[in-house]
């Protein structure tokens, strides 16, 4: 193993500029200019697969953009992973935050710099790498490896449950390897075992046929802008709970060794906070910042669309407003009854001066891991021997619709093994992804492999 280790130090640049060669391609999932770019992504992930030694690598098509799944299965007897990650990334808005264009990666001061660098086109490049240190170095795997990357993972995984269906024996494994979150933070490792789930709505609210001029016809007809504004004032009460009439129901409470290993950890609030550019923080009242964002449910304003915002003035009252809500969802909350009381709760708040109309999105069911499992000591041990230090257990606010269906699908532990940083800017100008993290992710699935082989 010694040997191998320093066969991927050797080649440190090189993995460098192979990912980079990646990161060029804009794989926008959300924006139809780019279908194209999202499906020479995905041919070109297929080449990489071929070329680092796996023995098929095939491009699915889906009704929306296509799935790449790769395998190497010779190793007779021992354990099969399965590797999940995405090679779809965000829209790059605003794009005049950006210190240099989102897809020319810059290293700077040690971090590489391009939409997608963490998010997730790095963390599945340290799987690739890793695998073909192995079938380079070593000339064969000590598990079978069978690898999937979607396309969809940015904008809701739309199409990835019916693949999974359709495609069960395909992805049959031991266990399932997901590297889409966040490191505790830098220097310390980390195994996250809850996600989030998700509940993506759009509310359209619509007065008028036309705009209309404000002088003639304010303080007449309802103002769509300030009838939706009002309608999001009353989705939260004064203690910073979700206002909606059952919301909570099936909130799974927080047991108290939970809270208490929650609080134990080495979380530095006011630099975590410092990296928002906010003044404060805020929430649920009754519960830590850290208990917050990670194990109870929210729900956040994600844009809001109406009238004139051009330059100058234009005094009218607009035809409509919109606004894009997503709520995150902890156990056992489930998205198709969330999306019914938002809804019915949205209408209800709504007067009769205005029609509603609610979009329902998309959506993904929370996760918790048996943190229990052999595999996942087995993954402590390929940290600690990579990072140097006893991985940490974390939990992860984000979402990730893969991880709770494939973990239905084939009934198999999920193993969330993250690279990244939480003040990496996934999602927002600037990502970034630390270098020393994502070459050491490689030697840590190095000894993944290891360890899941015994």
């Amino acid at each position: 193993m010694q040997q191998l280790h320093e066969f991927i130090d050797a080649n440190r640049q090189r993995y460098i500029d192979e990912l980079c060669d990646l990161l060029r391609i804009p794989s926008i999932s959300s924006l139809r200019e780019h279908k194209a770019d999202v499906a020479r992504c995905a041919d070109a992930l297929k080449s990489e697969m071929l070329r680092v030694g796996m023995t098929r690598a095939e491009v699915f098509a889906t009704p929306g953009h296509p799935v790449v799944y790769g395998e190497w299965l010779g190793a007779p007897g021992k354990p099969t992973v399965l590797i999940y990650g995405h090679y779809d990334v965000q829209p790059v808005d605003p794009l005049n935050l950006w210190t240099s264009p989102p897809f020319e990666p810059t290293v700077r001061d040690g971090d590489l710099y391009a939409r997608g660098s963490v998010d997730d086109k790095g963390q599945v490049f340290a799987h690739l790498k890793a695998i073909e240190a192995f079938l380079k170095y070593a000339g064969t795997l000590p598990v079978n490896v069978k690898f999937i990357a979607e396309g969809e993972e940015e904008i809701g995984s739309v199409n990835l449950a019916g693949f999974l269906k359709e495609n069960r024996d395909l992805l049959k494994a031991d266990s399932v390897v997901v590297s889409d979150t966040p490191m505790f933070e830098k220097g310390i490792p980390s195994i996250c075992y809850g996600l989030r789930g998700l509940c993506y709505m759009e509310v359209t609210v619509s007065g008028p046929t036309v705009d209309l001029h404000s002088g003639v016809f304010g303080g007449g007809v309802a103002n769509p802008a300030n009838v939706l504004c009002e309608i999001i004032a009353m989705l939260h009460d004064s203690e910073g709970r979700v206002a909606i009439p059952h919301f909570y129901d099936r909130v799974r409470p927080l047991p108290d060794t939970e809270r208490r290993a929650l609080a134990a950890l080495p979380w530095d609030e006011k630099k975590w906070l410092e990296t928002s550019g906010c003044p404060e923080v805020i929430g649920e009242v009754g519960y830590t910042t850290l208990e917050r964002i990670w194990a109870r449910p929210t729900l956040d304003v994600n844009g809001m669309l109406s009238g004139f915002t051009g330059e100058g003035a234009k005094t009218i009252i607009p035809a409509w407003a919109s606004a894009k809500v997503s709520m995150r969802l902890v156990p056992d909350q489930r998205p198709e009854e969330i999306e019914d009381l938002f809804e019915k709760a949205v209408k209800k708040f709504a007067p009769s001066t205005v029609r509603v109309e609610v979009t329902r999105h998309h959506g993904g069911l929370p996760f918790l891991a048996p943190t229990a499992h052999p595999a996942f000591q087995a993954c402590a041990r390929a940290l600690e021997q990579a990072f140097g230090r006893k991985p940490v257990l974390t939990r992860e606010g984000g979402s990730i619709p893969f991880v709770r269906d494939i973990g239905d699908a084939l009934g198999v532990p999920c193993i969330l093994l993250g690279f990244g940083l939480p003040d990496e800017n996934a999602h927002a100008p600037n990502e970034r992804l630390h270098l020393h993290n994502f070459h050491q992710g490689i030697h840590a699935v190095a000894y993944l492999f290891e360890e899941l082989s015994r």
